[in-house]
């Protein structure tokens, strides 16, 4: 049998196996164990009682963090020259059309987030192939397809996150990293279940949120007691 590390030992020692902890006790476990040469990710995992098969029932959206990501983010914006100015000014990263879309197919993707306004997409649209499967495809519903882009690129560099439900119907989301405060963890976690309390399908019936966890990059998958938190 392999060996087990010793920070592997410590997680088997601390972890109950089936437990479903309270946000507090969550966080404070996670941020207890031995920290990783980089600092981890807090992530969710939500799975939802919702059959994403039936396009009434996906759930899509996004939301800015109060608390932000603790990630700097690279905005491309693909516009025409008439938003350019106010994309700039906003803080872009890249801002252009035929040029941007030209390093894409050449496979310089220098950004995390794409935004594009509607005359755009035109353009935006040819190259889903490339953008869609690293989840960078702009789309209206995530905001990200809009004629004010000043106000979008201004959420993405604040701490936006996205959200979608997967051919599972689980949600992934990261809220943060392992050195945040406590409460801003929290405050963040909150306002993600809080988002998609309200995004909930008319048609889901039953319960909604089926599990929950919280986790770090390198950490263990805690499951969350929803009643313990507040939102």
């Amino acid at each position: 049998m392999p060996a087990i590390s010793k920070k592997r030992k410590l997680i088997q020692q601390q972890v109950q196996p089936g437990k479903s902890y309270g946000l507090d006790e969550a966080l404070a476990l996670l941020k207890s164990l031995p920290p990783a040469k980089f600092c981890e990710s807090i992530d969710l995992s939500i799975n939802l009682g919702v059959d994403p098969r039936k396009s009434d029932q996906n759930v899509r959206g996004s939301l800015v963090l109060p608390k932000g990501t603790g990630r700097k983010v690279r905005v491309a914006v693909f516009t025409t020259p008439g938003h350019v100015d106010d994309a700039k000014k906003a803080g872009a990263d890249m801002v252009g059309l035929e040029d941007i879309a030209e390093q894409v197919k050449a496979g310089e993707i220098n950004f995390d987030i794409v935004i594009a306004t509607p005359d755009a997409m035109r353009v935006v649209g040819q190259l889903g192939q490339i953008l869609g499967p690293r989840g960078l495809m702009p789309n209206p519903k995530d905001g990200t397809v809009t004629t004010d882009v000043a106000h979008a690129v201004a959420n993405a560099k604040a701490g936006q996150v996205r959200y979608r439900t997967d051919k599972a119907g689980v949600v992934h989301c990261s809220v943060g990293k392992i050195d945040f405060a406590m409460p801003d963890l929290s405050e963040n976690i909150v306002s993600v279940l809080a988002a998609l309390k309200k995004a909930k399908p008319a048609s889901s019936k039953g319960i909604y949120f089926k599990r929950v966890t919280v986790s770090s990059t390198m950490g263990p998958g805690l499951q969350l007691d929803i009643s313990s938190v507040a939102f």
